[in-house]
């Protein structure tokens, strides 16, 4: 444990978990979608739901899909921004389980171009957050590292040929999580990495055979 898990970061507060921790999961989804988001379903579970609004956690999660950082003092006037922005948005609730954080949400996602993105997350304290999943698969990164999430055919050769591209690419793997709904059904890999991914690198992947979906956390930007 760090100083920042124990006193939590730089932050317009009150709390790290429901202000800080909020606004970093908006800001990583708006990375993950790769555009700007256009318009946002916001659902809230446990004490996100219960305390948030209290604690200004639905204006940290819509200040963050605009990129604001954690400290910034413009936070509790993100509502306005967003209108001038032209983001629409709207709160609600959401039974993720009895297994799911406390802090938890789920965001439903559309970016200009019209894509869409589900993501559920949560905000685990001192301002560190966890992807949980991302349209409806297991994801489970931190958005501290560029991250690499590969869904797959569940066949061999797909691991050896992502972390092989990665050695050719001279990027090293800080983690990586396999998970898999059933033997030769869908497959997910996540690959948290110490240096960035070239973008063609990411496009050779999702031209792969038996690669269903490639997403790509960068830290740029």
């Amino acid at each position: 444990m760090n100083v920042f898990e124990i006193v939590g970061p730089v932050m317009v507060g009150p709390s790290s978990s429901h202000t800080a921790g909020a606004c970093r999961i908006g800001q990583v989804c708006r990375k993950l979608m790769s555009e700007r988001v256009v318009d946002a379903k916001i659902l809230f579970y446990g004490s996100f739901l219960a305390t948030g609004k209290g604690h200004g956690t639905d204006r940290a999660i819509i200040a963050g899909l605009m990129g604001l950082a954690v400290d910034d003092q413009r936070i509790p006037s993100s509502f306005d921004l967003a209108r001038e922005e032209g983001l629409q948005y709207e709160f609600g609730s959401v039974d993720l389980g009895e297994n799911a954080h406390p802090n938890s949400v789920k965001l439903i996602l559309t970016g200009e171009s019209g894509r869409k993105l589900e993501i559920v997350a949560a905000s685990i304290g001192g301002g560190q957050i966890r992807i949980c999943e991302i349209d409806g698969l297991t994801a489970n990164f931190s958005g501290d590292y560029p991250t690499l999430i590969v869904h797959n055919l569940d066949q061999p050769g797909h691991v050896a040929e992502v972390t092989s591209m990665l050695q050719h690419k001279a990027v090293n793997i800080a983690s990586m999580q396999l998970y898999r709904s059933s033997r030769g059904g869908s497959a997910v890999m996540v690959l948290e990495c110490d240096q960035e991914v070239p973008e063609e690198s990411v496009d050779w992947l999702r031209h792969l055979e038996g690669v269903e979906k490639v997403t790509y956390y960068s830290l740029k930007g």
